[in-house]
């Protein structure tokens, strides 16, 4: 709030030594030499367009906070919901998105026994979609030994054309790293919240 009334004021005073810089070039207009005419009319104009400017991006910089702000609330909202649910219950979560956004053939698998892999679905483009389902607290991190479990199978046995670790946690720097190396797609707590918002891409795009 106090960063919005100092942008307002700056804004205020920005206008006001415009006009009386204008004000004073209009004085000077009236007094002088018809050669500087032009020169003291584009003077004036510049003035005009720098402030115009200035106002517009001040107004752009206000809307992106505030998309930014209902963001970070849509975000929050989404996540408390999957953080709120049970291991099996985010399975079945993550199953109805892919459901939702396109894919057939959508199983829920993860059990015992499963081998790494929780969902399996064919997306709209024919693609095999295996996607393992980590259901952690925010200060669980999905760490190596998680991905490289999941990257030891999800290709090899389950014969993977998209394999997606999905977590409502985030992952360490090597888990990200091992993901990117072995082509596994990580989606953290806020890749998952902008998945189930619309406003994000699904794990196999």
């Amino acid at each position: 709030m106090a960063r919005k009334k100092d942008d307002g004021c700056a804004l205020s005073l920005l206008a006001l030594v415009a006009f009386v810089i204008g004000m004073t070039l209009l004085d000077k207009l009236i007094h002088t030499p018809a050669i500087l005419i032009p020169v003291l009319c584009v003077a004036v104009t510049a003035i005009a367009i720098a402030v115009r400017r200035a106002v517009r991006t001040e107004r752009q910089r206000r809307l992106d906070q505030a998309y930014q702000a209902e963001l970070y609330s849509r975000r929050a909202r989404e996540i408390s919901t999957y953080q709120a649910m049970n291991p099996r219950d985010f399975e079945y979560a993550i199953a109805y998105l892919c459901r939702r956004d396109g894919c057939t053939g959508v199983q829920v698998v993860g059990g015992a026994g499963d081998l790494g892999a929780d969902v399996i679905a064919t997306a709209p483009d024919g693609r095999r979609i295996v996607i393992q389902c980590k259901r952690y607290s925010p200060t669980n991190k999905v760490g190596s030994p998680d991905m490289q479990r999941f990257g030891g199978t999800c290709f090899t046995v389950h014969g993977a054309h998209v394999a997606a670790l999905v977590t409502t946690s985030v992952f360490t720097k090597p888990a990200k790293d091992y993901g990117n190396r072995s082509g596994i797609h990580c989606f953290d707590h806020l890749g998952l919240a902008d998945w189930a918002a619309r406003v994000g891409p699904a794990p196999w795009m």
